[in-house]
């Protein structure tokens, strides 16, 4: 273990960005974007991604997701699932069995309302029962081309430890974030700071030694590393 530095250079996010962009350039990506970069970029497949995704490993979520749209894609195909099919479809991931009905229902009302084709619209992916800021944000960046700003655990934990911004929570981070972050990062920054959070910058023990920022990084909150 080392001491944390205290003599930092200022922090430059172009600079910051660059260096992380490089450091996880090898690293598995965060799932919504993997699936992305595989073909399930639509807002509707994005959205069900997102979903399981909740309170489930990445991995797990790529396997689970991909197994569900083997089956059924489309919100036409999975509205002609049972709950109980859709259940047993998702049934790796964590709370699948809120989850399916979930899923179900937004299926079904985009069938119903918008003729199968999910709009990018905040205040509609918002209306969905169960669907947070996190997920409406990553659908609208990644699937829409509209820029926002996905916080997860590891979005919140790493922008706070370089001192980039100071808030206790992801919700009041994505708040922080709009106000200071360059637009032309919304949506980047989910994609490099989860495997940079995963793999790097971890919740305890971070690999500081390893670290392409830490000449920049406040460590804040940081009493021992590796």
């Amino acid at each position: 273990m080392q001491p944390v530095q205290s003599e930092k250079l200022p922090f430059d996010i172009d600079v910051v960005m660059n260096l992380i962009r490089e450091a996880v350039r090898d690293l598995p990506p965060a799932v919504l974007f993997e699936l992305a970069d595989e073909g399930y970029g639509t807002p509707f497949e994005q959205l069900v991604g997102c979903i399981i995704s909740i309170r489930t490993l990445d991995e797990v979520t790529a396997r689970v997701t991909r197994n569900l749209f083997a089956r059924a894609r489309t919100p036409a195909e999975i509205n002609r699932l049972s709950v109980e099919e859709l259940d047993a479809l998702i049934a790796g991931s964590n709370f699948h069995t809120s989850k399916a009905p979930q899923i179900k229902a937004i299926a079904a009302r985009v069938v119903d309302e918008f003729g199968g084709r999910l709009p990018c619209d905040e205040s509609l992916l918002l209306s969905f029962h169960g669907v947070g800021p996190k997920c409406a944000n990553l659908v609208l960046g990644i699937a829409c081309g509209i820029p926002r700003i996905g916080v997860d655990v590891h979005v919140h934990r790493v922008t706070n430890r370089w001192g980039y911004v100071q808030t206790k929570t992801p919700e009041k981070t994505m708040a922080a974030l709009i106000e200071k972050l360059p637009e032309r990062y919304w949506v980047e920054i989910n994609r490099v700071l989860i495997p940079f959070g995963k793999h790097i910058c971890t919740g305890s023990l971070p690999w500081c030694s390893q670290c392409p920022v830490r000449d920049f990084c406040q460590q804040v909150g940081v009493t021992a590393h590796r």
